[in-house]
């Protein structure tokens, strides 16, 4: 005859094997079907509100680079004014006699293109009518026109391709900075859904082990039970077994709430339902393949970073980008002295059709130039505005220089996290099998009348213990080698993802 120690013992063996694999096996929900990490991630870069709006940053940065080339776009521009000027009559003291009264109407015709070349000169291209006409002459139709070229050529302040260009460039350092902030966005949702689904996966496991652990306290009610029968247990066994069990469907609530809770995380990083129908919709995620066992070196990996972090690379413009405040401000203390000058043709005629053929045969040329010099007498505004302006470049290499050293710590940091959780999981790992033979030891014991019901129930709390400790030693591992990636700025690299800024 089989012993009946055994027989359980077997059971026992079943048991545990059946929820080491549910461990393991997939989580499912009531819609069915299952998602990986790398369904979660590709869901959260389609419809991550934070990656959207990010979007939105870097479209409005494209945007200013065009508003800011608009500056050279040519203006064409047209008008027409008339005038009229009534004069009393001029009373000769001499003769007493009075003049009649002169009126003198005009009109004024204009059409003109200007604008701005990329070196600090302004242009007008056009022409101009002026018809006069009054008592003077009858009213008789009396037409002067001009037609040419005028231009004003800064030649200090404003003057050269940096003064000129300097808002198209800092607008163009604006879109480079949006586009590395974007970058950011995405590769720290992407990091977040990595964290969000590990610990949606604990969560899971810290239930099936709360689950396991109530039902470890019920295998001890039935024993304590037979053995209350036999009379080798007391009825304070069956009563401490009952409350040991009915305390663990406690921690069963508990760890249900935490399933809920890391669910909802996860599913606000990867859809943009807005409605309560998020809070009613379930996932079912496939547990994380397991993570390799790296070796990291953080000292051999900082200067890699530099080029890979955006917060960095944002830096790196942003002083780039008041370096070329500097300069223009610098240029805005030079006094404005411009050269001004203009050529073309003029005509005039009773008719507008015979200046526009004077013109038409350069019968008559005009031209002029000349200097215009302005010099403020204090330079207080100027001088305030460069001050303002070198004092922020100098706060910026300051910035630069505090974001190496935070990545130097931060990367230290992540390396130093790798390496304590993998001890954390050999500990825990070696934890949970010592707890699982110091239980089947005290079961036998029990059943050997060497040994008591509290001691097992505590012996079953700290084989609970340890399950939970070792799941969450991998969790906390596989969001190790997340931030390590995040804090390298190679999280996206790592995952063959390929980011394009909006447009």
């Amino acid at each position: 005859m089989l012993n009946p120690r055994c027989i359980i013992a077997f059971f026992l063996f079943v048991f545990f094997a059946a929820v080491s694999r549910a461990q393991t096996a997939p989580v499912e929900s009531a819609h069915g079907g299952t998602i990986t990490l790398n369904d979660a991630i590709q869901r959260a870069l389609a419809k991550n509100f934070a990656i959207k709006i990010s979007g939105f940053n870097a479209s409005i940065a494209a945007a200013g680079v065009t508003q800011s080339l608009g500056k050279f776009d040519p203006v064409l521009s047209g008008n027409y004014q008339y005038s009229a000027n009534a004069s009393p009559g001029y009373t000769d003291p001499n003769t007493g006699l009075t003049s009649s009264a002169v009126n003198i109407n005009t009109d004024n015709y204009g059409l003109n293109l200007g604008g701005l070349l990329p070196w600090g000169m302004t242009y007008q291209l056009g022409a101009t009518t002026t018809n006069t006409r009054g008592t003077f002459d009858a009213y008789a139709d009396n037409f002067s026109t001009f037609a040419g070229i005028s231009g004003t050529q800064p030649l200090l302040r404003n003057f050269g391709f940096g003064a000129t260009l300097a808002t198209i460039r800092i607008a163009q350092i604006n879109r480079g900075m949006s586009e590395w902030e974007f970058r950011q966005a995405v590769i720290d949702t992407v990091t977040n859904v990595i964290f969000a689904y590990n610990d949606l996966n604990f969560a899971h496991a810290y239930r099936l082990s709360a689950i396991r652990s109530r039902d470890l306290a019920l295998q001890l009610v039935d024993e304590n039970q037979k053995r209350f029968k036999t009379g080798s247990a007391s009825q304070y066994d069956v009563t401490f077994a009952n409350s040991s069990a009915a305390r663990r469907e406690e921690n069963i609530l508990f760890a249900e709430q935490s399933v809920r809770e890391a669910e909802n995380t996860l599913k606000q990083l990867i859809t943009d339902t807005k409605t309560p129908e998020l809070l009613r919709e379930h996932l079912t995620i496939e547990p994380p393949e397991p993570a390799p066992i790296v070796i990291v070196d953080a000292a051999a990996d900082f200067h890699a970073a530099l080029t890979k972090r955006p917060d960095y690379q944002r830096a790196r413009l942003t002083l780039k980008r008041d370096s070329i405040t500097t300069r223009l401000q610098r240029n805005q203390l030079l006094p404005r002295v411009d050269l001004v000058g203009g050529y073309g043709y003029s005509g005039q005629a009773g008719s507008f059709g015979l200046t526009r053929q004077q013109i038409e045969k350069k019968d008559y040329n005009a031209y002029n130039w000349g200097v215009v010099l302005s010099i403020p007498l204090t330079f207080t505004t100027e001088r305030g505005r460069y001050r303002a302006a070198r004092l922020q470049q100098r706060q910026s290499e300051t910035i630069q220089e505090q974001v190496e050293q935070n990545i130097v710590v931060l990367i230290g940091n992540a390396a130093s996290q790798i390496e304590i959780v993998q001890k954390r999981i050999q500990a825990t790992r070696r934890s949970r099998d010592l707890a699982q033979a110091t239980l089947d030891a005290e079961v036998k014991r029990l059943r050997a009348g060497q040994s008591n019901s509290i001691f097992v129930a505590q012996q079953q709390e700290m084989l609970s213990l340890a399950e939970v400790s070792e799941a969450r030693a991998q969790s906390d591992y596989q969001k190790a080698l997340a931030d390590y990636d995040r804090q390298l700025g190679v999280t996206l690299e790592k995952l063959n993802i390929t980011v394009l800024a909006p447009k």
